[in-house]
């Protein structure tokens, strides 16, 4: 009896391990922010692609954990990290004194500086000192933002534009509304067409990329480390950089000055152009022709936003509108009926809900709670996150319904010998349904458009597919048209459905 105890514990065990070892390693980037780190392959758009892409399986596969990659905005990854959605940030983070005090950071990966870029033909631009008064583009809350805003302190008067995306700076710039991009070298590298667009001056400033951690997750950072230790001196990280024309002289001396005994690891030609580059610049910046863009949005792009964006857009949609009802309707009660003190908290939710941003509301449920010990998965936040926001709406819907019954027939109804449950149910009801189908449609159309919100809690719904779609090639106008097309489509059922009840309901 004993030895089978003890052999079923020993199965357990080799089990448990096993499952243990197969735990994902979840890293979490912008793949929308664009190449080279993250970003779709023009060749399969289903694919997400990038040297930082690379660099996760290299580490994992060294951990023995697969690699598992979460979408989040830039500007969310470090705070994503508490509400523990991934475990590691990878994405061109710059190592700072400031964001050190808030995360760990692993050994610094990837050593570079900033890179101006104007147009093919501007001349009079070669450093910072020459962009006073001018319109400058950058990666907001970036190391390059913090560049310019210490030139403005100077008295430069730089008139700073920030961007969620890469590729929307260098399109403002060739497109001629800034004077002149600041981002880091790899950035310039890849984003700017050099067709329009040039490098232009001395490099910038001096970073180095780090991967990011939970400041609770030592252990972690240890086995981190030690993998990035094995692909540096193994000469596997520089053979990765050198294919995507990223091997530079500030890297080398990064490895060389913390792994000085293994020197063949370093070595190379830093000016090499990657073959990646170079496919990249010819993919993405050569126009298709408009028989394959056609082709492209109805064999691929069109099925990418109906599988990878419409459907968590409608499954969102309509989830949280079934909990903006269902808390709209005791809302509009409460708010009508209630006594005092309960009238006053209904009215004090309303207003509350109505009066702040709902990108806030979201920030607040999904950032915030788990600073308190409360963490949520992105769709649960994102479903109470509008949820809560448009039941406010859906009160005053309801309350609207219900005042808007003439008074003479609560009165009559009483006369009739009806009690308050009866004549609500009878009388009240089914006239203030009937007077807020046409609102309640509307707002249901708002909220299918609001959703798009979500991104910035790792939701990757319709327009978050678009954008990510949109930097293969810079197609905001035909991707754009179809996306909305999606829209439409998506939203006329809902409409017609409406339109049905509301004539059955008239008819009545």
């Amino acid at each position: 009896m004993k030895c089978r105890a003890a052999y079923l514990l020993f199965v357990w065990l080799l089990v448990a391990s096993s499952v243990r070892a197969q735990e994902p390693l979840r890293w979490g980037g912008d793949a929308q922010g664009g190449a080279p780190y993250i970003f779709k392959d023009a060749k399969d758009p289903t694919r997400t692609v990038g040297f930082e892409v690379d660099l996760a399986a290299m580490l994992a596969r060294r951990l023995g954990r697969p690699p598992v990659f979460v979408q989040n905005q830039w500007d969310g990854l470090i705070p994503g990290l508490a509400t523990r959605n991934y475990d590691i940030v990878l994405n061109g983070i710059e190592i700072t004194p400031d964001r050190e005090k808030e995360v760990l950071f692993s050994l610094p990966y990837y050593a570079t500086a900033e890179q101006l870029t104007v147009r093919i033909d501007t001349h009079d631009v070669q450093s910072l000192a020459d962009l006073k008064g001018r319109k400058v583009g950058t990666l907001k809350a970036s190391l390059a933002q913090r560049y310019l805003e210490q030139e403005n302190a100077r008295g430069a008067n730089i008139d700073i534009a920030t961007y969620d995306d890469q590729d929307t700076a260098y399109e403002d710039l060739a497109l001629g509304r800034t004077s002149a991009v600041l981002m880091d070298f790899p950035i310039a590298l890849y984003c700017a067409d050099p067709a329009r667009l040039k490098s232009v001056g001395k490099p910038i400033g001096y970073m180095r990329y780090g991967i990011a951690l939970r400041r609770t997750d030592e252990a972690l950072r240890t086995k981190i480390d030690a993998a990035l230790e094995e692909v540096i001196r193994s000469g596997e990280l520089r053979r990765s950089y050198q294919k995507w024309g990223l091997w530079n002289e500030e890297t080398r001396r990064l490895f060389q000055e913390r792994f000085p005994e293994t020197p063949a690891a370093f070595t190379g030609d830093t000016a090499a152009t990657g073959e990646i580059l170079l496919q990249y610049r010819a993919s993405t910046f050569t126009p298709p022709t408009l028989n394959d863009r056609l082709r492209k949005y109805v064999f691929v792009y069109l099925p990418i936003l109906l599988t990878r964006g419409a459907g968590m857009t409608v499954l969102l949609s309509v989830t949280a509108m079934l909990v903006a009802m269902a808390l709209g309707i005791p809302l509009a009660l409460a708010s009508l009926y209630g006594p005092p003190p309960i009238r006053a908290l209904a009215r004090t939710y309303i207003e509350a809900f109505r009066g702040t941003p709902l990108l806030i509301q979201l920030y607040l449920i999904y950032y915030g709670l788990p600073r308190v010990g409360l963490s949520l998965t992105p769709f649960v936040a994102a479903v109470i996150g509008l949820g809560l926001n448009y039941a406010a709406y859906e009160a005053e819907n309801y309350r609207a319904g219900l005042q808007s019954v003439p008074r003479d027939q609560r009165e009559a109804a009483g006369v009739e010998g009806m009690t308050a449950w009866e004549t609500f149910r009878h009388i009240l009801l089914p006239q203030a349904l009937r007077l807020t189908i046409p609102p309640v449609t509307n707002d249901f159309v708002s909220l299918l458009k609001d959703s798009s919100i979500v991104s910035v809690i790792t939701m990757v719904e319709l327009t978050k597919a678009f954008g990510e779609l949109a930097m293969i090639h810079f197609d905001f106008l035909g991707l754009g048209l179809l996306t909305a097309l999606v829209y439409f489509v998506l939203g006329w059922p809902f409409v017609r459905l409406a339109r049905a009840i509301e004539a059955r309901y008239a008819h009545s």
